[in-house]
């Protein structure tokens, strides 16, 4: 977690040395996820939510992965379908409400809007980590826009450990 929210719910799944996990995959995940995004109060935990946040996250996985594709546009376009923003005013200024057509429907248009959102501001940004067998994502907001790893300490740490070695067991040989 720590990506903005579209990101993030792509990231709930992930590959380490044990293999392929999906926090969403059980009731304890969902509800951690839930809660760290702030939807724990308004959004409880259920086979619908989970079902829904799923359908998101394949959606936005498969637009970034062919963002032309007929089938990711109709796919992510079917999130959207589901909720709108709706504005107003009142005695203390303009407000915007997520308007959806199901509850359980709300985390995931949320992040599937906040996904269009980091399309608009840059879709250049948006990048696939570089770790090897990495699947993470992530929106890259370095000054220079060059980001490369998901994780510092994680991917980027292995990376450079990984140069180390070569050179050391190069003898030492200069980098290109």
């Amino acid at each position: 977690m720590g990506e903005p929210l579209g990101l993030d719910l792509l990231n709930t799944v992930w590959v380490d040395a044990e293999g392929t996990h999906d926090l969403l995959a059980d009731a304890e995940g969902l509800a951690l996820w839930l809660s760290a995004h702030g939807f724990a109060e308004r959004v409880p935990a259920s086979a619908g939510v989970r079902e829904a946040l799923v359908g998101a996250r394949d959606a936005i996985a498969a637009h970034l992965g062919e963002p032309g594709s007929p089938t990711a546009l109709a796919a992510l376009n079917a999130v959207l379908a589901r909720g709108a923003l709706r504005r107003s005013v009142d005695p203390d200024g303009p407000r915007t409400v997520i308007d959806v057509d199901d509850p359980a429907a709300l985390p995931a248009w949320t992040a599937a809007e906040d996904y269009l959102r980091l399309r608009e501001r840059d879709p250049s940004r948006l990048r696939h980590c570089s770790g090897p067998g990495c699947v993470l994502h992530f929106y890259d907001t370095s000054r220079r826009g060059d980001r490369r790893w998901c994780s510092m300490a994680g991917c980027g740490n292995r990376a450079k450990a990984a140069r180390h070695y070569a050179r050391s067991r190069d003898g030492g040989a200069p980098r290109s």
